[in-house]
């Protein structure tokens, strides 16, 4: 008889913060504008040596420990539009509150490239942000929005690819906005806002 040894997954962490990067789920979205946030939940993972990789509400989620704080990394799968439910599912299963959560998402508004971190805000015509600020009845989050610029039709642009040249300065943005994931939970948003907010 064969006694197998128990994996030992470390500590149980209880997650005071989450993360969340939006995007759509599936193949043929990945690499797209509209899923830069996905792309830097993933970097962020990366850098602490996990996965994205549990599903739970209607997300891929994992909880990690950085700088000494429990944490939930959250990809919602229920599409951008309803990007809210799975946050908000989240948010009440570890009794998470608004201010402790951390949207990362795409925004046309901004130069390719560019990263803009704010304490709070209305949905700015972004889809996943207005399924948010409804889910949670809240608009009193902090997020990080990534330049994705504009061209053309709108829906075409956002599930476009990045142009060659453009791909330098996502990459950019993808590790500056990491940086200031880590700043924010090592030391609030007005310390990540003075990182992240540089011209």
């Amino acid at each position: 008889m064969r006694f197998f040894k128990r994996r030992n997954k470390g500590p149980k962490l209880y997650p005071t913060h989450m993360i969340v990067g939006l995007g759509n789920p599936g193949a043929e979205y990945r690499g797209t504008r509209h899923n830069v946030g996905f792309d830097v939940v993933d970097a962020l993972a990366e850098r602490h040596g996990t996965q994205i990789r549990n599903t739970k509400n209607q997300s891929l989620c994992t909880e990690v420990q950085i700088g000494g704080v429990d944490c939930l990394l959250v990809k919602p799968m229920t599409f951008m539009n309803l990007s809210g439910r799975s946050v908000a599912a989240h948010a009440k299963q570890h009794g998470i509150k608004p201010e402790n959560i951390l949207v990362i998402a795409d925004d046309l508004d901004l130069p390719t490239g560019k990263v803009k971190m704010k304490p709070k805000g209305g949905a700015g015509g972004h889809n996943g942000h207005k399924s948010v600020i409804q889910s949670l009845g809240s608009q009193e989050y902090p997020r990080i929005k990534i330049g994705i610029g504009k061209a053309g039709e709108t829906v075409d642009h956002v599930l476009s690819r990045f142009k060659p040249e453009e791909k330098p300065l996502i990459q950019d943005a993808i590790r500056m906005s990491v940086d200031g994931c880590e700043l924010w939970l090592a030391d609030g948003v007005e310390r990540a806002m003075n990182s992240v907010n540089t011209e």
